[in-house]
């Protein structure tokens, strides 16, 4: 089944997870007021620090301290992730490795319970594998990805953009769609792996709403920027920054390998912290977030904040 989305109309509800569950049509909707978030912990030499306790972190929102009420340091919580292929002519050189590498790093990452989903991104975005727990049936999908030049053929599959005939390459809705029509309707921890330049050329979408969608539906963004020259950088590193992920660039296929074995050893070492937040206003509103560590040797790593819901 083809998935459609009209991007030329931009009403994305409020998703921010943790604060609001949007129910299937017929149900009823439930407003919740826990804040969850998922907090990666390195040294000063980039190691990731495990075994810590709820004590070790502080939480704050728009500046003010709050109670952290839910604490776990499991590393097997199950995780739903997106993998995101730049299948448009700059990665030409690269793809061969980069479809390996993919196949290999869901070998390592994926456990029982996680579910993944593969789409590919140029002039279209096109979904070759919806979520399951089938490493065949993903490996097969990342087999398929190919690249799209102009007067070569591409893959149609189940996409969820038609083409726009606009041209270029589609990565701000790649994201946008990714989250907004597919991992919204996930629960728990969620992730989007994208191997790309990070250069759009013929998004509907911008940047910022491309990370506010993955902002309201909880989604963490982790980029290899794949590309001889450093590729976008700038536009990586926000998109990052701003939902809690990870930019790393890659300059080789040499690299390639331990870039996907950082991001999975990653996904496998967060802590995650829940608190209720003393601000009870429900205006819609965007509320920053700073998680800091009592031991000055520690920094953390998560989104930079949530919205809040709206209405009654």
């Amino acid at each position: 089944m083809r998935i459609r989305a009209i991007l030329s109309f931009l009403c994305v509800t409020t998703l921010a997870a943790g604060l609001v569950y949007a129910a299937p049509p017929g149900q009823i909707r439930v407003q919740v007021n826990l804040v969850n978030l998922f907090v990666t912990v390195r040294d000063k030499h980039k190691t990731i620090i495990s075994g810590l306790k709820q004590d070790d972190f502080q939480v704050f929102e728009d500046g003010q301290l709050q109670e952290i009420t839910n604490f776990s340091a499991e590393s097997d919580l199950p995780i739903t992730l997106g993998i995101l292929i730049d299948t448009s002519g700059s990665e030409y050189y690269m793809l061969s490795a980069l479809k390996e590498a993919a196949s290999r790093f869901l070998g390592r990452v994926m456990r029982k319970g996680d579910l993944a989903m593969v789409m590919t991104f140029d002039t279209d975005v096109d979904l070759l594998a919806d979520f399951t727990d089938d490493r065949s049936r993903l490996d097969r999908a990342i087999n398929r990805a190919q690249i799209n030049v102009p007067g070569g053929g591409s893959i149609i599959a189940q996409g969820p953009l038609p083409s726009s005939g606009s041209g270029g390459t589609n990565f701000y809705d790649a994201v946008y769609l990714a989250a907004h029509e597919k991992l919204s309707g996930e629960a728990g921890r969620k992730a989007i792996v994208v191997l790309s330049d990070a250069e759009d050329t013929g998004s509907k979408v911008r940047l910022q709403e491309a990370i506010e969608t993955a902002q309201r539906t909880d989604t963490v963004v982790h980029i290899l920027l794949v590309s001889a020259d450093g590729g976008d950088y700038s536009v990586a590193k926000k998109m990052t920054d701003e939902t809690g992920g990870r930019t790393i660039v890659v300059r080789s296929e040499r690299n390639l390998q331990q870039a996907f074995d950082e991001i999975s050893e990653e996904l496998r070492s967060q802590y995650t912290l829940g608190y209720t937040p003393t601000n009870k206003s429900r205006d819609g509103g965007y509320r920053k977030i700073k998680v800091e560590m009592k031991s000055k040797d520690y920094s953390a790593l998560t989104r930079r904040g949530y919205y809040a819901p709206s209405g009654n």
